[in-house]
Order: structure tokens, then C-alpha cells, then sequence
């Protein structure tokens, strides 16, 4: 549906910037094969990861329906091919087609809803909490049943920077956490 609206492929390499923190949002985007995280940059030089997203996944939308610019940068973590259809196009494949609308607006409405929860981890809770919240959504959004154990393929560092917290804490307290049964640790693997 997106080709028949005039949508173009875009090859990215792992590294390569999509798009940049307050760039005029002029596309939507969908990932055919590959992985992007959105991300700001801190004053402390540090990064603060809003998200990661895969193939069939859309990001960058919200700015984009709303004539503004984007509120953070999206970089591709692996060679990626994305999907990149125009504003305009989009507007016009969402007035006709409102089943795709209606679609389109529970995602938005899910993920409003994810970070405002997001936004009461970090500013409310210590650092067990705001691990164990994130680990929990991330399994959620893989699809992992929650009685089934499954592997959690974010490295440390990421964890850190989903959560507002240093390497050394998430370190820390994740060992305090696999003592008290939370999550398994398993060459040096995490399994929740």
C-alpha cells in the first residue's frame, strides 16, 4: 500500500543517521529489514534511548502528523531498509483508507500510553523498578508470553540509557535483582 502512495525504499547502514533532533519532519517511515533506535543526546554528552524498532515497525510519526519537527534523532543499529513515504502522501493515504487511520491511531494511542508509564518509572521509582518495568514492556513487545522465559537482547549499556540510570547501577542492581529470583543471568545473557 505504501509503494502504490509513491512510497521509496531507503538503504541505510548501521550507523548512518535517518534523521536528526529538531529536523522538520517531512517523512514516515517503515522498516523492512533492520533495527533503528530513537535517541537525544544529553548536555552530558550522554545518550538517552526513547526506542528501538524492527522490521514492520513504524517510528517517527507523531511529529510528523503534527507538522513539527522530530523531538529526537533515529540512527539504523544494522543495514536497514526502510520504507520512506512523503508527508503529504501519507495525510492522503490515511483520508482514504480510515480503516488504516483507525490502525494507525491505536498505535499512536498504545504508544502515548507506553510513555507516559515510562515517564512515571523514571521520575518515581529506583532502579530495580524502572529495570524491571523496562525488561517487562520489552518482553511484552517481543511477543514472549509471560510465563515463558526469553533472552533479552539489550546490552547493559542500552538498559542505562532506557532508563536514565549509569552502566554500573544497571550492573549492580540487576545482580541484586537475579539474588532475589527477579531475572536470570546466564553468560552473562539475561532471561526474564
Amino acid at each position: 500500500m505504501l509503494l502504490s502512495y509513491g512510497a521509496a525504499y531507503k538503504q541505510v547502514k548501521k550507523g548512518e543517521v535517518i534523521f536528526r533532533e529538531g529536523q522538520q519532519a517531512n517523512f514516515f517511515y517503515v522498516i523492512e529489514t533492520g533495527k533503528v533506535k530513537m535517541y537525544n543526546d544529553t548536555e552530558g554528552g550522554k545518550e538517552f534511548i526513547q526506542g528501538f524498532f524492527a522490521s514492520g515497525e513504524s517510528f517517527g510519526e507523531p511529529p510528523v502528523m503534527a507538522g513539527k519537527s522530530y523531538p529526537a534523532s533515529a540512527m539504523a543499529m544494522e543495514n536497514a531498509t526502510l520504507l520512506r513515504l512523503s508527508k503529504d502522501n501519507f495525510i492522503m493515504l490515511l483520508k482514504e483508507n480510515p480503516e488504516v487511520h483507525i490502525s494507525f491511531t491505536q498505535l499512536l494511542a498504545n504508544r502515548l500510553m507506553a510513555k507516559s508509564n515510562n515517564m512515571k518509572d523514571l521520575t518515581s521509582y529506583g532502579p530495580e523498578h524502572r529495570i524491571l518495568s523496562l525488561l517487562k514492556q520489552y518482553k511484552k513487545h517481543c511477543g514472549c508470553p509471560e510465563q515463558e522465559q526469553m533472552q533479552v537482547n539489550l546490552t547493559r549499556q542500552e538498559i542505562a540509557d532506557m532508563t536514565g540510570l549509569r552502566v554500573e547501577t544497571v550492573i549492580r542492581t540487576m545482580k541484586a535483582m537475579e539474588e532475589k529470583g527477579e531475572l536470570t543471568i546466564a553468560n552473562r545473557k539475561v532471561l526474564i
